[in-house]
């Protein structure tokens, strides 16, 4: 087995839970924290004010090996937190009788919903695990609108609706 190491907290973030809670080989490990930085700068944070993220260990069989690790927090809010003020957003925007208010609720939200930025950084930015036969292990409330796999089943949907799973 492939030695363990926990994931660091970088000059932009901070890693705020126990390193017991972000266990991961040394290739998952750099790739979180290589996308991590990328997202916190680009969020407009830096090592004055860095952004706080928060890991849990999984429940599922590969976390033992550590090719998998999974975020439940940035900001100091939840992700389903984060879930559930974007999904309120869309309610706005499909209220909102003008186009320009519906686009100005949608950037606006893009803009101030740490936990949708994190999940599309981990997208753009990320190389994450694709098993043959298998979808790109990145998993969040959000895979089904925003993917990269789209057709995830209702049972995986419910699994990952308060945390982003990713593997490498």
């Amino acid at each position: 087995m492939r030695s363990s190491v926990h994931v660091r907290s970088g000059r932009s973030y901070r890693v705020v839970s126990p390193p017991s809670q972000a266990p991961a080989t040394r290739e998952l490990a750099s790739e979180l924290e290589h996308v991590l930085e990328k997202f916190a700068l680009e969020a407009g944070f830096d090592e004055r004010a860095p952004v706080t993220v928060e890991f849990r260990p999984g429940i599922f069989g590969h976390h033992r090996v550590h090719r998998a690790a999974d975020i439940y927090g940035v900001g100091g809010l939840g992700i389903g937190e984060w879930k559930a003020r974007w999904e309120r957003a869309c309610e706005r925007m499909r209220t909102a009788a003008d186009p320009r208010e519906r686009a100005a609720i949608a950037a606006a939200e893009r803009q101030r919903n740490l936990g949708w930025r994190l999940y599309k950084a981990q997208q753009i930015h990320g190389r994450w695990a694709q098993p043959y036969g298998y979808p790109i292990q990145l998993f969040g409330p959000w895979t089904r609108t925003e993917g990269p796999w789209k057709y995830i089943s209702d049972r995986m949907l419910r699994a990952h609706r308060d945390h982003i799973h990713c593997a490498k």
